[in-house]
């Protein structure tokens, strides 16, 4: 019975190539695919979990923040993105200070505070409000544009399905709502 399921998986992987290849693409590949018009991108390392209890958007020292790692990881990001020609028409962030900083020390452009990208982990933002504001910002962008959005887990998750650690991004459609994440090496 074992050989026979190896049997099979070896036909399947000659008939349909490696599986787990499917699940991420490059960043050029990513580029040929004009289709994959947002890219949701996950704030830099920040250890621990959740907010401090408190929190207050205003003030960063009352939220959980980037540390050292996560602000050479956001500024790896940004060089990785410069070196592959990957530029952006716009640049969103979650109001969170980690996400912030994460688009800031990237240095690939503007910064535009969007609140349908705030995490609703904790309650700290309504979920169905949220997630309106962000559906109707993707209804609404250029399909010819390419859209950069600095957020946290449960949004990208949220809308896309993929969860992602930190750092992590993941390619997005607004024509057709398909979604894969973007492999990092």
């Amino acid at each position: 019975m074992r050989i026979f399921k190896t049997i099979i998986l070896i036909f399947k992987i000659c008939l349909f190539g490696n599986i787990s290849s499917a699940d991420t693409i490059s960043w050029s590949e990513v580029l040929d695919q004009p289709k994959l018009n947002v890219i949701f991108l996950r704030h830099a390392l920040a250890p621990g979990y959740g907010d401090p209890s408190e929190f207050d958007i205003s003030e960063c020292k009352t939220q959980r923040n980037l540390n050292q790692e996560g602000r050479d990881q956001a500024i790896s990001i940004g060089i990785r993105l410069k070196m592959e020609g990957v530029l952006f028409d716009k640049i969103y962030s979650s109001e969170w200070c980690r996400c912030i900083d994460t688009a800031t020390l990237m240095d690939i452009g503007e910064i535009n505070m969007f609140s349908g990208l705030n995490s609703f982990f904790q309650d700290h933002y309504d979920k169905k409000e949220t997630l309106r504001k962000l559906m109707q910002k993707l209804k609404n962008l250029d399909e010819k544009n390419r859209i950069l959005m600095v957020t946290h887990q449960v949004v990208i998750s949220s809308v896309t399905g993929i969860n992602v650690g930190s750092g992590v991004a993941v390619a997005y459609s607004t024509t057709d709502g398909s979604a894969i994440k973007i492999s990092m090496p």
